[in-house]
């Protein structure tokens, strides 16, 4: 495989586009959608992973392990080798298309996703299993978090969601040319204007689970550390 990604690849390309859909990108979107139960308050959203911690551990660690965390790994290495073998077209070129402008954000919003999730991971999921504390990826702890030290975690929230909605929701539009899904211009258009609109929805629902923390105040039975498992599902 060493051999295979220091050159274009057809294989590795289209695993690559495949996994940014399946898993990643469905992960993602049921992700958010979860996450946006902290607008129904602290109960609703601590609810969510009190259902994932009644999964045993080891099933639990074991799905995300196959089914998250190696197609996630993956796809953000890989996507690296192909930006440092693409070339930028867009900016001081004569190819200012909106194609060529979706191309290099798309790659300079996976730059900015993988070194944003390694944060997003560390901090929650990863923490988790350390320390074994349900408590930390509970909404308490996430609305401390958010609401502390000058806001300054939830402005990078704002972003990384901002940055994943754009990744995947474009990506949708490349996974469709690669895969000769849209073949003929008025197809790859149709496309084009979806991904748009699936991208306006999809940061508006992210940026609506960042706002639950911010309408409702947490409270003492908010936590539910004492009543569910110690390894569960990130947020």
């Amino acid at each position: 495989m060493a051999l295979a990604i220091n050159r274009e690849n057809f294989f590795w390309h289209k695993v690559h586009s495949l996994t940014g859909i399946i898993p990643v990108g469905f992960y993602m979107l049921q992700h958010l959608t979860l996450n946006s139960f902290s607008l129904a308050g602290p109960e609703k959203f601590n609810g969510v992973i009190g259902f994932f911690g009644s999964i045993p551990w080891y099933v639990l660690l074991a799905i995300e392990v196959a089914l998250i965390w190696v197609p996630l790994i993956f796809h953000a290495v890989y996507g690296l080798f192909i930006v440092n073998r693409g070339e930028p077209n867009y900016f001081g070129t004569k190819y200012g298309w909106s194609q060529n402008f979706m191309y290099t954000m798309q790659r300079w919003s996976g730059m900015f996703l993988f070194a944003f999730l390694a944060f997003h991971v560390a901090t929650t999921t990863g923490l988790k299993y350390v320390k074994h504390d349900d408590a930390l990826i509970m909404y308490n702890a996430w609305q401390a978090k958010l609401t502390s030290q000058g806001y300054w975690q939830f402005v990078l929230y704002i972003l990384g969601i901002f940055a994943a909605s754009y990744h995947l929701s474009y990506g949708v539009w490349n996974f469709c040319i690669r895969w000769g899904i849209t073949v003929s211009e008025r197809a790859q258009t149709k496309v084009q204007k979806f991904s748009f609109w699936m991208f306006v929805v999809v940061t508006l629902l992210g940026w609506a689970a960042l706002g639950g923390f911010l309408i409702h105040k947490p409270t003492a039975d908010a936590s539910a550390s004492d009543t569910t498992p110690a390894v569960q599902q990130s947020t």
